[in-house]
């Protein structure tokens, strides 16, 4: 069983919770962001995607067929903002089945940088106090995204690692999932498996080639699903977990939508490659809390 610490007062990670993380690769906070600052999120979420032009691009988002890897919109996403469609939004003949704010898989990925509101939300004192508290000695903030979880098209996440797509040497990355709307088994709330972040590299390796991408395979031996555990967050709670932490979610086939802010955080004591998909311009570089 995973342990859940109430993050309502918390202010720094305790001896138990830097345990908890260091055992499992993943700390549960219950209600550390508060309820009024998820909704504002939500709303000012509501009001970015009214500026998105969906004549402009249409990417498709997935995990199990990642054309949108070799997708320049994509590619060129580490220093502004990009809308990304879920698969299931468009009819066989290419045409939006949903409406816009029913279509739209995630954005991102750097309004933590771009936005004022993302960045208020994502510089919040507990975030930096979470991310040194778990050993990074120089926090920078990489990478940030909306995630939707459609009511009945919401997509499959394959179970992965965050380190194969935000890679350090040595491996610093770490996420902040934050419930923006109650997670549940219903709507596709995250599963992780406990302990499962052992050795120091992922499994496989997503990287620039060119123009493009590929995936490098460096350890062919299947994730352990049968331990996989439910995650389910109630609105406001954060699980911040280790690059290493191997984690997933099925397909959202309920009525109810699963929104969440997801922000990953690295090192900037720590190298950062060059063959990493997520690049910045020179003159925008990771920044700190």
């Amino acid at each position: 069983m995973i342990p859940r610490f109430n993050g309502r007062n918390f202010t720094s990670v305790t001896k138990e919770m830097r345990e908890a993380f260091e055992r499992d690769g993943i700390l549960v906070l219950d209600h550390l962001v508060p309820t009024e600052k998820c909704d504002e999120l939500k709303d000012h979420m509501t009001n970015t995607i009214q500026s998105f032009d969906p004549s402009e691009h249409a990417s498709i988002f997935s995990t199990t067929a990642q054309t949108h890897a070799q997708d320049a919109y994509f590619l060129s996403s580490g220093h502004t903002t990009r809308f990304f469609y879920e698969e299931e939004a468009f009819g066989d003949d290419g045409i939006l089945v949903k409406p816009l704010e029913l279509a739209i898989n995630k954005v991102g990925h750097a309004m933590h940088d771009t936005d004022p509101v993302f960045e208020t939300f994502s510089r919040q004192s507990a975030f930096a106090a979470l991310a040194h508290g778990l050993g990074l000695a120089d926090p920078r903030l990489a990478q940030s995204m909306y995630i939707f979880k459609q009511p009945h098209i919401g997509g499959e996440v394959v179970c992965h690692q965050d380190a194969t797509f935000i890679r350090t040497e040595p491996n610093s990355c770490l996420g902040f999932w934050v419930a923006l709307e109650d997670a549940t088994e219903e709507n596709g709330c995250l599963w992780g498996i406990p302990g499962g972040h052992s050795g120091d590299m992922p499994k496989s390796l997503f990287v620039r080639e060119g123009d493009g991408t590929k995936t490098i395979t460096l350890d062919d031996t299947p994730y352990e699903e049968e331990k996989r555990l439910p995650l389910p967050a109630p609105k406001g709670t954060v699980l911040v977990f280790g690059g290493l932490f191997p984690h997933m979610s099925s397909a959202n086939r309920s009525d109810k939508s699963r929104h969440a802010f997801t922000l990953h955080v690295i090192d900037g004591a720590a190298h950062y490659p060059a063959d990493n998909w997520l690049q910045r311009p020179a003159d925008m570089p990771f920044r700190s809390f």
